[in-house]
């Protein structure tokens, strides 16, 4: 009964019209196919690295210059500023929004993340703390690196949204997410920074305020459909850990509800789910729907949350940038704290990372950088299918 009232459910969301997708997402941009560690042809199915970003291209990034200050984005429906001007603190940004007229418009918003994370292109590439070629479309969008004159590094130069970091960072700072077009990721940057309003860039936006927002119904079969999306999700990982080779096989392998189509969702997928209203430092919550279930684990001394979930998407970071892939975190972004050395959640639960693809077993979890980010290489999967394919 439960089966049929869930299928009922559906039916009439779709007959109502409810169901038409309003949150396309926009394609990473990637075409290119890596193994762990080289660039590689595009494998075939059955064939190692198969299912990996770039072996399905949908939805392009596709934009329209209105030479009014403004970019449309003509897939997800929003417009943009084409400059983001100076630096400015989180108050002073809600005053801008509010008094922009770019273009003629009067209804400017600061982004929420998943409508800035539209923008990001995994074409991109970086080298540490230096910029090789940004993760944002440059010939559409004004994108600066930070100032080094001013003691910044290039990769300071992170675009701030308005969407809070539920439990803060660093063991409780207030947080706010920002996305980071330089050395792509997403990650928690507290408000105040050495006493002082912390300074970011902001790009303002306006149109489809629908965009980011889930229509999630659980199947009742073991997955479940984002009606916005038109993406049908497993609604429950297998408990198990894999590193990135063995993650795309396993997705290429499943069978699950009937469906075999299943595969490794790309960044921009994965990230969709996330539910920024949720943390484990805020409601003991992963952040993500409770209509998904996410395996806890032991990931290192003292420390048992879900794990960081694989994508399919490589990011192209440090010397050789092809040995690390996108991960998402549903729990704690781990880390060290710079001040205390305490392992905490350094940037917040819905951040977007990367690590290393593959490496023993037994020499992980590491820790890595200037926050210590704890690089786990075995990680979980959450495998995704589009609704409207057998």
């Amino acid at each position: 009964m439960k089966r049929i009232f869930l299928i009922s459910q559906v039916l009439m969301l779709i007959q109502t019209g409810m169901a038409q997708s309003s949150y396309t997402i926009t394609d990473t941009g990637q075409t290119q196919c890596y193994s762990n560690n080289i660039a590689i042809d595009m494998p075939q199915q059955g064939q190692d690295f198969y299912g990996q970003d770039a072996c399905f291209q949908e939805h392009s990034p596709h934009y329209k210059d209105n030479g009014d200050g403004t970019v449309s984005d003509l897939v997800t429906g929003l417009m943009w500023e084409k400059d983001m001007g100076e630096k400015i603190t989180f108050e002073q940004a809600k005053k801008k929004a509010a008094e922009l007229r770019t273009g003629g418009y009067d209804d400017w918003r600061i982004p929420t993340v998943k409508e800035l994370y539209s923008l990001m292109e995994f074409t991109g590439q970086s080298m540490g703390e230096h910029s090789v070629t940004p993760y944002i479309d440059t010939e559409y969008f004004n994108q600066p690196t930070g100032d080094r004159s001013k003691g910044e590094r290039e990769i300071d130069a992170q675009t701030w949204t308005c969407t809070v970091c539920k439990g803060g960072t660093m063991d409780g700072l207030a947080t706010l997410f920002g996305v980071n077009f330089i050395d792509g990721r997403i990650k928690g940057y507290p408000l105040m920074k050495r006493g002082k309003e912390n300074r970011m860039y902001f790009r303002m936006v306006r149109g489809n305020s629908g965009y980011g927002k889930n229509r999630l119904v659980d199947n009742g079969d073991g997955t479940v459909s984002d009606l916005a999306s038109g993406l049908m999700w497993q609604k429950a990982d297998n408990g198990k850990l894999y590193d990135w080779h063995d993650a795309l096989t396993y997705a290429d392998t499943l069978t699950l509800a009937g469906y075999s189509d299943w595969r490794l969702p790309d960044a921009k997928q994965l990230q969709s789910i996330v539910d920024y209203s949720h943390s484990p430092s805020y409601d003991g919550s992963p952040a993500i729907s409770p209509l998904f279930e996410c395996t806890q684990h032991l990931l290192y001394e003292g420390i048992t949350d879900c794990a960081y979930y694989w994508t399919s998407t490589t990011h192209l970071d440090g010397p050789n940038p092809y040995e690390r892939a996108v991960y998402v975190c549903f729990g704690h972004a781990w880390g060290r704290n710079p001040r205390t050395g305490d392992i905490c959640d350094v940037h917040g639960a819905g951040s977007q990372r990367s690590d290393p693809k593959s490496g023993p077993q037994s020499s992980y979890p590491r820790f890595f950088g200037p926050q210590q980010d704890m690089q786990c290489v075995y990680n979980a999967v959450r495998c995704v299918r589009k609704i409207n394919t057998k």
